[in-house]
C-alpha cells in the first residue's frame, strides 16, 4: 500500500497551495499574475494526482476486500472522487484555460465564491480521508501483520 507519509505530504501541499491561492486572489489585480496562475495550476495538478493515487492505491485495493463494510467505504470514496472530478472539471472549464495556463475571470466575485466552494470541497475530502480512510487502512494492515 501507499506510504502514508506521501499521502500526508500531498495533503499538506494541497492545503498550502489552497491557502496561498485564496489569499492572492482576494485582490482582482493578483488574479492575472503569473505567480497566481503558477500556484493555481500546481494546485490543480496536485489535486488530480492525489485523487488518482487514493482511488488507485487505496480504494482499488479495498474494493476487493472480503468485508462488505470495507467495500462500502471504498465505494463511498470512489463515488465521492467521481463527483469531485466532475465538479472540478466544470470549475476548470468555467474559470481557466488549461492550454494557455491562464485564468479566465469574467466576474471576480463569482470566481472568488466558486473558488472558495471548490477548494473547501477538496479540503473536506482530504479531512474525510484522514479521519476515515487512513485509519481503516492502518487497522487492516495491522490485522494482516498479526
Amino acid at each position: 500500500m501507499t506510504a502514508f507519509s506521501k499521502l500526508h505530504a500531498q495533503n499538506h501541499k494541497i492545503t498550502e497551495l489552497s491557502n496561498v491561492f485564496l489569499y492572492l486572489v482576494q485582490s482582482r489585480e493578483m488574479c492575472d499574475t503569473e505567480t497566481a496562475c503558477d500556484v493555481f495550476f500546481e494546485y490543480t495538478a496536485k489535486v488530480k494526482e492525489h485523487i488518482e493515487l487514493v482511488d488507485r492505491e487505496l480504494c482499488g485495493q479495498l474494493i476487493s476486500y472480503p468485508d462488505q463494510t470495507v467495500k462500502n467505504t471504498a465505494d463511498r470514496f470512489l463515488s465521492g472522487s467521481t463527483e469531485i472530478k466532475r465538479i472540478f472539471n466544470k470549475y476548470l472549464k468555467d474559470w481557466c484555460s488549461e492550454s494557455k495556463r491562464r485564468l479566465t475571470i469574467r466576474n471576480h466575485a463569482d470566481f472568488l465564491a466558486e473558488t472558495e466552494q471548490m477548494f473547501a470541497l477538496v479540503l473536506d475530502r482530504i479531512q474525510r480521508e484522514t479521519e476515515h480512510l487512513y485509519p481503516l487502512i492502518r487497522k487492516l494492515e495491522e490485522k494482516q501483520a498479526a
